[in-house]
Order: structure tokens, then C-alpha cells, then sequence
């Protein structure tokens, strides 16, 4: 029992160094990506990839959804039919990422968070970017939005797409 209790005691004094070591001035950004829900006869999960660019810049994976978990790593392979991201990023990444690899997600509203100087998002210098989201599902279609915006951002600052067929409503909100 007080060795448990020492280990609540460490996590929560190691949870307040990493939030003390975080500047006052960190910028977040925080999205929300809807998979709808599709009526059709064979549905699989979409594969999803989402990155960052700015021109002149290499392109930031931050976030890669795929079977991951599959035998031998034969989710992996399907990777390159997220053909956009695939051409500007994804084949020269080892997978699985550490913090960028998840699982393929069920329909429905899907909620990531980054942190600036942290993760996959790093350090942004000032200028104009582009967050885009692509979607590709076997024995469906493929989708790609791309939400422009520029760094630093104004703190509740939105930006907004909407999907036609593979993916919904996507908002990107920044915050400090």
C-alpha cells in the first residue's frame, strides 16, 4: 500500500514538472475529424492520415490511422493507397511511429490535441501552413481537406472543411 501510494505521489509530481517545463506561451491546436457513418454493403474502417505543410518546408506527419496491429505488419502496406500523404511524406517513415501511429477509427467525431514544440507538430516558425486530412477505405473512396491558417494563430481561431463522402466535418481550433 505506501509504495502505491508513492507511485500516485510521483506521477503527479512528475504531471506538474512536464506541465511546468511546457512555456507559458505554447501554443494548441485541436481537431475534431468526423468519419461518417456509410450505408453500404462492405464498410471498412478508412485509413487516415493527417499532416502539416508549409511551402519551402518538409511536410510533418502528425497523425497516421491504420491496422498497425496486423500479422507480420501487413497493415503497412495498404498505406500507400493514402496516396497524397504517401507522395509527401509516408513512404519515407518507419512504421509504426512512436506518437504518430493509432489504430483505424469507428464513425463518428475522432479528437486529436498537439502541443507547439512538442510531438510530431514541433516548432513552427511564423507563415502560412496547411493542415490536411486524408481519408482512403478499401472497397470505398478517398478524400483529402486541406485547412489553410497562419502561425502564430490568434488563440480561439477556427478553421473549418467539410467532407463529401469519406470524411465529415473537420475543425481545427487553436488555444494557449
Amino acid at each position: 500500500m505506501q509504495l502505491r501510494h508513492s507511485l500516485l505521489l510521483t506521477g503527479a509530481a512528475a504531471g506538474a514538472a512536464s506541465a511546468a517545463a511546457l512555456p507559458a506561451h505554447a501554443q494548441t491546436l485541436t481537431m475534431s475529424i468526423t468519419i461518417p457513418r456509410l450505408t453500404v454493403a462492405e464498410y471498412h474502417r478508412p485509413y487516415v492520415a493527417v499532416w502539416i505543410e508549409k511551402q519551402g518546408a518538409k511536410p510533418r506527419t502528425l497523425s497516421v490511422w491504420y491496422d498497425y496491429d496486423m500479422r507480420n505488419g501487413e497493415g503497412a502496406k495498404w498505406l500507400r493507397d493514402v496516396r497524397q500523404w504517401w507522395r509527401a511524406s509516408g513512404r519515407t517513415m518507419t512504421f509504426p511511429a512512436d506518437g504518430v501511429t493509432g489504430a483505424t477509427r469507428a464513425p463518428g467525431e475522432q479528437k486529436l490535441a498537439f502541443t507547439s514544440g512538442k510531438g510530431p507538430l514541433g516548432s513552427l516558425t511564423p507563415g502560412n501552413y496547411t493542415m490536411i486530412v486524408e481519408a482512403a477505405r478499401e472497397v470505398g473512396g478517398r478524400e483529402v481537406l486541406r485547412l489553410p491558417f497562419a502561425w502564430p494563430p490568434k488563440p480561439g481561431t477556427t478553421v473549418r472543411a467539410k467532407g463529401a463522402s469519406e470524411l465529415g466535418a473537420i475543425t481545427l481550433t487553436f488555444g494557449k
